[in-house]
């Protein structure tokens, strides 16, 4: 098995992909952050004492997608031509998803920025109600869905 981070000696490197065509790139990633119902409630009636959760958490998802290179080492610095953060409210089973919704066109993925824009709204989401609610965990972190490049589309089974 060979690994492309690495050169022949071994040293980490940045995949050279000046050679690859620049194609429309989009990924999809999902962030669950559990929460007790009540809290949940509050976020949706804006009654957290720092404010609109929800708007700050989405500002702060769509900044870190911009930031992914200087987070993740051998990320390459993109154009990003979209960013998309998307809240589903799930009461009954105590869950907030968060979707992140990259597009780019360029000559490598773009999975990382939505990963990255994903984790950092749930975190933003935990640090802005942690003080209503110290039980709150934040849990799957998936790439729901990618398209663009030669290695064509992938979409995730929801059953795995």
């Amino acid at each position: 098995m060979s690994f492309n981070h690495f050169d022949a000696s071994g040293k980490a490197v940045m995949v050279d992909v000046s050679g690859k065509e620049i194609t429309l790139r989009t990924a999809v990633a999902r962030a669950r952050v559990h929460l007790k119902p009540e809290t949940l409630r509050e976020i949706r009636e804006g009654k957290l004492a720092k404010g609109d959760v929800l708007a700050v958490a989405r500002l702060a998802g769509i900044s870190a997608a911009k930031k992914t290179p200087d987070l993740i080492p051998l990320a390459h610095p993109l154009a990003i031509h979209h960013v998309s953060v998307d809240f589903s409210e799930f009461l009954d089973q105590g869950h907030l998803d968060i979707t992140a919704t990259i597009k780019a066109a360029e000559r490598t993925g773009v999975e990382m920025e939505a990963m990255v824009s994903a984790t950092v709204t749930a975190l933003t989401i935990y640090d802005m109600c942690k003080g209503a609610d110290k039980s709150i965990s934040i849990g799957e972190i998936v790439l729901l869905y990618k398209e663009g490049g030669k290695s064509g589309i992938f979409r995730r089974d929801e059953q795995e």
